[in-house]
């Protein structure tokens, strides 16, 4: 099915959050090819820098703005700096985000409320500063990069999931109440992705194993998807100005299976948390995963994750 003339993205204004690495950096790649303005949003201006270079090579015009988005303040400086720039802010790409995995035991309340931060109250902030402008207009779009987790709890990732299913219900919750104002809201529920995410999540309780099964996971093709495919259909998603976009086949069964068998998938869920690393005797705090895979030192671990460390080579995650 075709696009309107008039819902194109070309020549519309595009603010990316969490776009220095990763499913960010692929998105606003994919807008600026779509003949976007696009402006980075991330806390690290060195990975900014390079991450410029990069969407700066699909062409059109590129800027970038560093900022803490859990801080107060923030959603309102990047908010303007995109207007600055390039004169409007037309689509709002919420996607910054914090990877924490381990079991409960390992976790704390300020993880909790971390998550909460920057995948919550950040992408909330942010969507009620550019909605001043989009309702002057009177169109825009929002886009909104939940997760799976964010539907269906998946074990050992308590902080992200309660932050994801916050985050999904204030998409879905946006949709309803601003559809008659002309501004679309695209809720997005990815599966797991080879984006190189397992370098920079954090990693607690018994820090190497947790690393492993994720990372594993994470790389292997029958389970996840390959990055840059996902950010084409994110940016699809909303120029089509679709209500829902979910990524990966094991993800769209599990939706469906949660939907018409929820008791069986939580039975599931917990037959999956028991073959995970409990917490340990001395549980670790937040370890990098690119420490925790030269803790592991493990050729077995490295041949199963190959495509995941390409990916985070690729798409400037080295870095973290």
């Amino acid at each position: 099915m075709g696009v309107h003339r008039e819902d194109r993205l070309e020549g519309q204004a595009a603010l990316v959050t969490g776009s220095s690495r990763g499913l960010g950096l692929l998105t606003a790649r994919e807008l600026a090819r779509r003949g976007c303005a696009v402006m980075l949003c991330a806390r690290d201006a060195a990975e900014l820098a390079r991450a410029e270079r990069f969407v700066g090579e699909a062409g059109g015009r590129v800027a970038s703005v560093a900022a803490d988005l859990t801080a107060p303040d923030a959603a309102r400086r990047v908010v303007d700096a995109t207007k600055d720039a390039f004169g409007s802010l037309d689509v709002l790409v919420n996607n910054a985000g914090l990877i924490q995995v381990g079991p409960l035991g390992a976790t704390t309340e300020d993880d909790f409320r971390s998550a909460m931060e920057l995948m919550y109250f950040a992408p909330l902030r942010l969507t009620l500063a550019a909605l001043e402008g989009m309702r002057e207009r009177g169109r825009g779009r929002i886009v909104n990069v939940s997760s799976i987790g964010g539907r269906i709890p998946a074990p050992h990732l308590l902080p992200y999931d309660a932050a994801k299913f916050a985050a999904a219900g204030l998409s879905e919750g946006l949709r309803a109440e601003l559809a008659r104002e002309g501004i679309s809201v695209t809720t997005v529920l990815p599966g797991l992705m080879r984006t190189g995410s397992h370098t920079a999540a954090r990693f607690s309780g018994q820090a190497e194993r947790e690393y492993a099964w994720f990372a594993t996971a994470a790389a292997l093709p029958l389970l996840s998807m390959d990055a840059e495919r996902a950010a084409r259909a994110i940016v699809r998603a909303a120029e089509r100005r679709r209500p829902e976009l979910v990524l990966t086949v094991p993800a769209k069964a599990a939706v469906r299976l949660h939907g018409v068998a929820p008791a069986t998938t939580t039975r599931v869920l917990s037959v999956a948390a028991r073959l995970l690393p409990g917490p340990g005797e001395e549980p670790q705090r937040l370890v990098p995963g690119h420490v925790a895979a030269r803790r592991a030192a493990s050729p077995v671990l490295g041949r199963l994750t190959v495509l995941n460390d390409r990916a985070a080579r690729r798409y400037n995650q080295h870095a973290a």
